[in-house]
């Protein structure tokens, strides 16, 4: 089912957007959407929350500290004294070919790792790099495209952040995290992206929840979604299982599909 939608999921750390990322991926590759998941966190573990084994995703390098591949690409070695002298306009059409894993749900992955530059080191070949991979990915791909970002859009900046069709914000039920979903939607929508959507995620009183979402969100209608707290995911994860590895009828899933549902109607609309 060849779809074009491009899709970024973000929020603080631990609210469990990797969760959200691979569980979309995983449903929308199983209703027959080819899926590529870009993940963009500093610290990736999106390979083995899609089931991806301990062993292969601890082989995985991503693609801003494979240090080879970005002096092959740019002409820069990151960290090598380079200053200004790299290319920004690196080859990259066969990266998620060469560089890319598929899960057994048919979920093609790349782990390109954080794209914000980094305060100290800097590694601005590897950035180049791994922005021309994803401008390639976001404008040839005929995919529904989701990008786990441990931000908000605006680590993408202006050329890329517009790309987006639909920003997830996940957050848990609390008033600082809630404020945190405001705040990346807001600095997102200063970049073109076209739709957005919230998450809040671990509830244990879903009336209460969107009580408090409607209270810290006012002034802002967008769809929002609940995923229940779930010890049986908790379960899963201290035994080293993934998202992929649930039954259908989890906890997860189930709550998943009324957004699976949405960006259905959203593809299917155009």
């Amino acid at each position: 089912m060849a779809r074009s939608f491009k899709i970024i999921v973000a929020g603080k750390g631990g609210v469990g957007k990797t969760t959200v990322s691979a569980g979309l991926a995983v449903l929308l590759a199983r209703r027959g959407y080819r899926v590529v998941a870009l993940d963009t966190d500093s610290v990736p573990n999106l390979a083995l929350s899609l089931g991806v084994p301990l062993e292969e995703a601890s082989r995985i390098t991503p693609l801003v500290e494979n240090v080879e591949l970005v002096e092959e690409r740019t002409g820069a070695r990151p960290g090598g004294g380079w200053g200004l002298l790299f290319t920004l306009t690196p080859r990259v059409d066969d990266i998620l070919e060469k560089y890319g894993v598929t899960t057994r749900d048919g979920v093609r992955l790349v782990v390109v790792g954080g794209i914000t530059k980094p305060g100290e080191g800097c590694l601005c070949p590897s950035i180049a790099l791994a922005k021309a991979f994803i401008a390639h990915v976001f404008a040839n791909e005929e995919a529904v495209v989701i990008v786990d970002s441990e931000a908000g859009a605006e680590v993408f900046g202006r050329g890329l952040a517009e790309y987006f069709d639909l920003m997830i914000a996940v957050a848990e039920p609390t008033v600082r995290s809630l404020s945190i979903a405001r705040r990346l939607i807001e600095l997102a929508r200063g970049l073109d992206v076209k739709r957005f959507a919230v998450v809040i995620n671990k509830v244990r009183d879903e009336l209460a929840a969107k009580k408090l979402y409607e209270r810290v969100m006012r002034g802002l209608d967008y769809p929002v979604f609940t995923i229940p707290y779930d010890p049986v995911l908790e379960e899963y994860e201290s035994r080293g299982l993934s998202v992929a590895d649930l039954p259908d009828d989890s906890e997860l899933f189930l709550a998943l599909t009324s957004l699976v549902s949405y960006i259905e109607s959203l593809i299917k609309g155009g």
